[in-house]
């Protein structure tokens, strides 16, 4: 009798392909990631309660991570930071002020980031709330210009501000904690690609992370077995890393399924590579002419003190042309680009 392999893809399943109308502009609000939590192993890989407390020093810098009683904040919990992080943006830039605590509908949370809205889905929000806010972290990071040495949470505080009959959760307000609120005012947040939220191993999710601070749209990046394991807060040993990576490496040769970037091992390194990005039509140049070109750039320096401007001028064009934003004043724009960076830190 001939055994049947069934080749299961890599990704989950996209949960939730028709999304409602009345969500669709929250849900389609860019993901972003703050960049120190994509730098340091903040997040816990375990699928089951991580009880290990973690420290990790790098050039002088140190971070310790404790749990509370319910583990520590996992590499999936990490979805609702995004989730806040990314409303927070999308505001931002659209002109509006926002605050460290925020209310949303939880049902839209979790479409957005393809978790199920079945009860299960709810509980497990509600763990994650549990977990963010349990965490804790000691740190000598930087993070907004802001230099920390004391104890606090991922979240300072989350309520169910509304709940139904079945338990389902439908209000949600969250407190962020000062550290990601300082990223959020300080524009010190990367874009990150909506495949995230269908990587299911969070291995996969980690790596990407660290392929989008690292790597960006440089042609290469390459980093010790030894030094990523530290990164991703992997607890497997030196062997069982490398074959883990082997086997991420192996699935998206197979599927193609890891977004952005291609990894492969050299020696004792991994190697990380942009994959082919899609074309996208340049905006006609003449719309994002300065008309005083002199005087928006010593605005410019004025705003954001200790960057070069040429270079920020040059993310900014970027920006706009994948974004294909219709610019109605270059200069007010560029001025409000370099507004949000702040002062070089």
């Amino acid at each position: 009798m001939c055994e049947v392999t069934i080749d299961r893809s890599p990704l989950l399943p996209d949960r939730h392909p028709q999304k409602d109308l009345f969500v669709c502009d929250i849900v389609d609000a860019v993901p972003k990631g703050d960049m120190s939590s994509m730098e340091h192993p903040v997040f816990s890989l375990s699928t089951k309660p991580d009880m290990r407390p973690r420290k990790y020093e790098r050039g002088g810098n140190w971070i310790a991570i404790s749990p509370s009683s319910h583990g520590l904040a996992t590499v999936h919990d990490r979805d609702v930071l995004i989730y806040c992080i990314s409303q927070c943006m999308a505001a931002l830039n659209e002109g509006r002020k926002v605050l460290r605590t925020m209310r949303f509908k939880a049902y839209d949370l979790l479409v957005a980031t393809n978790r199920q809205t079945s009860g299960r889905g709810y509980e497990l929000l509600k763990d994650a709330l549990r977990r963010l806010q349990g965490t804790q972290i000691e740190t000598n990071l930087r993070q907004g210009g802001k230099e920390y040495f004391k104890v606090f949470g991922l979240i300072d505080s989350a309520e169910i501000v509304k709940e139904t009959r079945d338990g389902r959760m439908l209000d949600v307000e969250i407190t962020l904690s000062d550290w990601v609120f300082d990223a959020i005012e300080n524009n010190h947040v990367l874009t990150l690609n909506r495949k995230y939220f269908f990587l299911r191993k969070p291995l996969e999710r980690r790596l990407y992370e660290l392929a989008r601070k690292h790597c960006g749209t440089q042609p290469r990046w390459l980093i010790g077995l030894d030094t990523l394991r530290d990164k991703c807060g992997s607890g497997s040993t030196e062997k069982e890393f490398r074959r883990l990576i082997g086997k991420i490496i192996e699935d998206d040769e197979a599927h193609g399924h890891m977004p952005d970037y291609v990894f492969s091992i050299e020696n004792d390194n991994v190697v990380v590579r942009p994959k082919k990005k899609e074309v996208i039509p340049p905006l006609p140049s003449s719309t994002l002419c300065f008309k005083d070109e002199d005087a928006t750039y010593a605005r410019a320096k004025r705003h954001a003190p200790g960057w070069d401007i040429r270079g920020l001028e040059g993310e900014w064009r970027e920006w706009v042309r994948k974004k294909s934003i219709p610019i109605q004043n270059p200069d007010a724009n560029f001025l409000s680009f370099c507004k949000a960076r702040g002062p070089y830190k």
